[in-house]
């Protein structure tokens, strides 16, 4: 039920920052719309952890802005790759087990390697990982393993990113 009734106040609130507008008339059918989205949603059993992962919200606050400072630094770095005159780029496979629990942790973790510029997931199999780092500093970053513990912690609340815990385990292609 809390699943049902999240999802049904998004779509409002998506619905009422597309649309603009708050006549009466306009307001009462963007939540009749939203309340038969949520409906057919709940009929077709679609509405779980996973496809709206409410229980994620005030983790993610913080993952998130940390998220995106990674990303502003990852493309300076692959910008200063790319401008310098040697071309310092050293591409390199990884495979790297990640520390995730369910589907929906690895699945964060695997878009936020390839939200990193110079890293991309090329596949997963159940927890482990085969990315390609175009820099050493990329590679290096993955294989602190901060990415990791931090995409854990945000999925388990008895976690603290800050705990550097094991390292994942990496293994190197050239």
């Amino acid at each position: 039920m809390p699943h049902a009734l999240s999802l049904g106040l998004v779509l409002f609130v998506v619905w009422l920052l597309l649309s603009g507008i708050f006549e009466p008339l306009l307001l009462g059918l963007g939540v009749a719309s939203s309340i038969v989205v949520v409906y057919i949603a709940h009929r077709m059993d679609v509405i779980d952890r996973e496809g709206h992962p409410i229980h994620l919200t005030p983790r993610t606050l913080l993952y998130f802005p940390w998220l995106v400072w990674e990303i502003v630094k990852a493309n300076f770095d692959v910008a200063l790759a790319i401008v310098r005159p040697a071309m310092p780029i050293e591409p390199r496979l990884l495979h790297i087990k990640a520390g995730q629990k369910d589907d929906l942790g690895r699945v964060i973790y695997a878009n936020s390697i390839t939200l990193t510029p110079g890293t991309v997931t090329i596949a997963t199999e159940g927890s482990a990982f085969t990315i390609h780092a175009l820099t050493r500093g990329a590679a290096e970053g993955l294989e602190s393993g901060d990415m990791d513990r931090r995409v854990t912690a945000m999925e388990d609340a008895k976690m603290d990113a800050s705990d550097p815990g094991p390292a994942p385990s990496v293994e190197k292609e050239e």
